[in-house]
């Protein structure tokens, strides 16, 4: 796909209005309730709050006046609407006797009814079903995102979307792009999951009000309010590796101040080595992580409204043969090993004015700034990046429901890395000092059209950067979201995306294996158009609850770099590639809750990721054609505790070629399916919960993933072949001490 159109001139239709009424559900305390019902009265025509506690209902499907908003344990209210388009409800708690009002506990998972890109919502519930120690462990029960191994010696992390390496969707936090260059290649390990409020995941072509990237999705990262959490966590996790985890979180707030404070800390496990190749199992981790969030004000009220978050990293690990030890053989040609220290302070803050409920301005600032210190066997790497972005937004409502939002952006990136070899006897050409300077000023323009009385929503938006090496770049995006009913949605979306490229930090691996990196030419940003369709259908009842719901998407590159490996097994080599790139995605979900008692998911993903070289298909390695996951749940009513189990099953990936390594050094081309089985049991108590569970009950392990163990100083040494889990079984127990706000 070659040619996009875009139909600019319908931007700005000032003139078109909407039937709708939006709104909120509050409880006395401002505070949102999700998952409320508001509907019309004596009618069936109503809808749920999502995540926020907002709302969208159309006007001209009821001929009542009077809207209804419940919730349970709460007491419903009604408001009359003469001409109103937006309202706010706030609900009084229910008055009790002697009995205490038990109310269900939210969806682990919903999809977004308003946004028209579609939003899979991955809300406090959800992460409790499994360990989620940190961020790359909170999608074990989601179909959309999969946590991929990139350096197993280390445990490096990505999340992929699509099929696709991580770098290809848009990782943010609290908004920000806080994963960049350094930061992506272990950032998301360092997020606790005790600190996550909820996960917004959105599959293909985004908003271009947060930037250029975010080509097969965006996954963002939202962090606990101050004002809206627990006065108080402490949470301590220990597995059968030995490996614990420590958390401690405390809010509180004074007049239009709130804050939280987090410190999170792990400490490393025992060496293990259960294959006998005389590598560890697992790194030995030490993290410590400080992180403080100050609130000021409310952002959906008139005024000024501000949010700041700091955040210290200090990070360590160590991994390779069992008898390493960094103080005496970090850069040893006898013992191999492999050491990354890490500091990274960041910095980030958003504050916003309201003129009205139509005016409104807000700034978007943040930086960060990592120093890393590693050592990958003979390959020693040391690199600094500082980061800086900022995003002024100006966002208009008009003529009822629309919306336009613009502005002006600014992205700084200074990343300087230094590659020696304490020994070269394998004769690699790679070491230098590699140094990128990215300057990118950029404009952008979004708008949000509600049409055909609130059934279709249209956003058309585009942007355009200049990059201080590679000119100017537009991207243009549109989304389309139509009700067909108020259970039955369809929504469609194409865009653009472009990315420069980071080398060594997207690709750890190339520093870890016996390799030698061959740069055939200079690189060009790599860009892609996405195009995707989904289709949603709940159902909504007493006892039975849920939806189905099915995507399409098609990623078409027309110029993507992903190392060669499969030419010479001793070499990977570095070009552009501007031929045939497909991504072809399609999953689908279906979720339900019966009886307020058991959920159940079975979700299938379907992935076709290939290039066509010389007029053959070539299929991209580490990508299960077929994969499934089935989840089950299990939580009596009166929520003492709660039974999750998940079954993952993957099919067979391909996997680089070794047919040119002596035979002793060869490997099968494609992987053997797997499933994996994994259960938990948390107990409540009045403040304490205790969990419990198992990772990989059967215990499936990938035997020696590393390829020429023996000789890790040899130029066949690769760890590039690993597609399925190497720890084995992993047991865990926990419990966490919750203090609520009075």
């Amino acid at each position: 796909m070659r040619t996009y159109i875009f139909i600019v001139g319908l931007l700005f239709p000032f003139s078109i209005t909407a039937q709708n009424i939006t709104g909120k559900v509050t409880d006395n305390n401002k505070e949102p309730l999700v998952g409320a019902s508001v509907y019309w009265l004596d009618t069936t025509t109503g809808t749920s709050t999502d995540i926020e506690g907002e709302f969208e209902l159309s006007a001209s499907e009821s001929s009542s006046k009077q809207l209804i908003a419940s919730f349970i344990g709460y007491t419903s209210d009604t408001i009359t609407i003469t001409n109103q388009t937006k309202v706010e409800f706030s609900l009084n708690e229910s008055e009790t006797l002697d009995e205490v009002v038990v109310q269900g506990r939210r969806d682990g998972v919903m999809i977004s009814d308003i946004k028209p890109v579609k939003t899979e919502i991955i809300t406090q519930t959800e992460l409790k079903k499994a360990a989620c120690c940190d961020l790359a462990g909170c999608f074990e029960t989601q179909t959309s995102v999969q946590s991929q191994t990139t350096n197993v010696i280390t445990n490096a992390k990505e999340l992929r979307i699509l099929g696709l390496s991580g770098v290809y969707n848009q990782l943010l936090v609290d908004g920000f792009p806080m994963f960049q260059g350094l930061s992506y290649t272990y950032g998301v390990s360092s997020i606790p999951g005790t600190l996550v409020d909820n996960i917004y995941v959105a599959i293909g072509a985004n908003s271009v009000l947060q930037g250029y990237e975010s080509i097969s999705g965006q996954i963002n990262v939202i962090t606990k309010s101050p004002s809206n959490t627990d006065q108080l966590l402490l949470n301590a996790y220990v597995n059968n590796f030995a490996e614990k985890h420590l958390n401690a979180n405390y809010a509180f707030k004074q007049g239009k101040w709130s804050n939280l404070t987090a410190v999170h800390t792990v400490q490393p496990a025992d060496k293990i080595d259960r294959d006998k190749d005389n590598f560890l199992d697992l790194p030995q981790l030490t993290r410590y992580m400080i992180f403080n969030k100050w609130q000021y004000g409310d952002e959906n009220e008139w005024g000024w409204s501000s949010s700041i978050g700091l955040r210290f990293l200090n990070e360590k690990r160590i991994g390779g043969v069992t008898s390493f030890n960094p103080d005496r053989d970090k850069g040893s040609t006898t013992v191999y090993g492999q050491t990354v220290n890490i500091n990274q302070p960041e910095i980030w803050a958003k504050t916003a004015y309201s003129l009205d409920d139509n005016h409104k301005f807000t700034l978007f600032a943040s930086s960060f700034h990592q120093d890393q210190k590693s050592f990958f066997g003979t390959v020693k790497y040391d690199a600094r990046q500082t980061n800086i972005y900022t995003n002024l937004q100006y966002e208009l409502d008009y003529a009822q429901k629309h919306s336009l939002k613009t502005g002006v952006s600014y992205r700084y990136l200074n990343l300087k890395e230094n590659i020696d070899f304490t020994d070269n006897a394998l004769e690699r050409t790679y070491a230098g000092v590699y140094q990128q300077k990215e300057n990118i000023p950029g404009f952008f323009v979004e708008n949000t059209l509600s049409l055909l009385a609130g059934k279709l929503t249209w956003i058309a938006g585009v942007r355009a950067d200049h990059h201080n090496q590679f000119g100017f770049e537009v991207t243009p995006r549109t989304l389309l979201k139509y009700d067909i009913t108020p259970k039955t949605v369809v929504r469609a979306s194409v865009g653009t995306g472009w990315r420069t490229v980071n080398l060594f930090t997207e690709n750890i691996n190339l520093l870890v294996s016996s390799r030698d990196i061959i740069f055939a030419e200079t690189l060009e940003p790599e860009k892609a158009v996405n195009l995707g369709l989904n289709i949603t259908q709940k159902f909504e009842g007493n006892q039975l609850s849920g939806y189905l719901s099915t995507d399409f998407y098609r990623t078409d590159f027309q110029n993507q770099i992903f190392p060669d490996y499969d030419s010479d097994p001793t070499k990977a080599i570095i070009q552009n590639f501007s031929g045939t790139s497909i991504s072809n995605g399609f999953q689908a979900e279906l979720y339900m809750k019966l009886w307020k008692r058991f959920e159940w998911k079975i979700g299938y993903n379907f992935l076709d990721v290939y290039r066509e070289v010389d007029g053959s298909k070539q299929v991209l390695p580490f990508n299960p054609t077929h994969k499934f996951l089935t989840t089950l749940g299990y939580q009596p009513l009166t929520s003492k505790f709660h039974i999750d189990m998940n079954i993952h099953w993957y099919g067979e990936q391909r996997l680089p070629s070794t047919k040119a390594n002596p035979t002793e050094f060869q490997r099968p081309d494609f992987s053997k399916p797997y499933t994996l089985v994994s259960a938990q049991v948390t107990y409540n108590f009045k403040r304490f919960e205790v969990y419990g569970g198992c990772e990989n009950i059967f215990d499936f392990r990938q035997e020696q993933p590393i390829l020429s163990w023996q000789d890790p100083f040899g130029p066949y040494f690769d760890t590039s072949s690993v597609w399925g889990p190497t720890r084995g079984r992993e047991m865990y127990v926990g419990v966490r001490y919750i203090l609520t706000k009075e």
